[in-house]
Parts: C-alpha cells; sequence; structure tokens
C-alpha cells in the first residue's frame, strides 16, 4: 500500500494541531488567535516542505490557497491588535 503525499501533508498537519491544542491545554490557555497563527505556520512549512521543485499538483495549489487566505486573515488580525494598541 502506498501512501501519497497528501495523506502525508492531511497527518502532519492534523498532528501539529493536536500538539498545539495539548500545550494550550497544559498551559490552560485557549485563544483561538493564537491557536490560528500556530496553525498558520504549521501550514506554511509543511506546504514548503511537500512542494515539489518542477511541478505543482492540485493539491499544493489548493493548499497555496487555503495559505494565502489564512495570511489575509491573519494579517487582519494583526491590524486589529494595532487598533488596539492605538485606541487605548
Amino acid at each position: 500500500m502506498h501512501i501519497t503525499t497528501r495523506a502525508y501533508s492531511v497527518c502532519a498537519i492534523f498532528l501539529w494541531m493536536i500538539i498545539i491544542l495539548a500545550f494550550m491545554a497544559l498551559a490552560q490557555v485557549v485563544n483561538i488567535e493564537i491557536f490560528f497563527v500556530l496553525w498558520l505556520i504549521g501550514v506554511l512549512v509543511i506546504i514548503e516542505l511537500t512542494d515539489p521543485p518542477f511541478i505543482e499538483p492540485r493539491m499544493i495549489r489548493s493548499a497555496k490557497y487555503l495559505a494565502a487566505g489564512g495570511v489575509i486573515l491573519f494579517g487582519i488580525i494583526v491590524l486589529q491588535k494595532i487598533m488596539e494598541i492605538i485606541s487605548s
């Protein structure tokens, strides 16, 4: 039975999310913004590691769109935090 790169990527992202949740539970701090940022870092690393150099499979292209949306959402979170700091 052959395991594909897609399966490895999904398993890696799932394992990364479990590790993040475990550390958040140990620290007794559950913050969706921190979880999102750490998840985005993991997704960006996994995309970079699984991206072949000369071809672009459909899975990688879709993952890059997901990562781009995550980066935009990250920018919105940063702008909200800056606005909170300026308003106080």
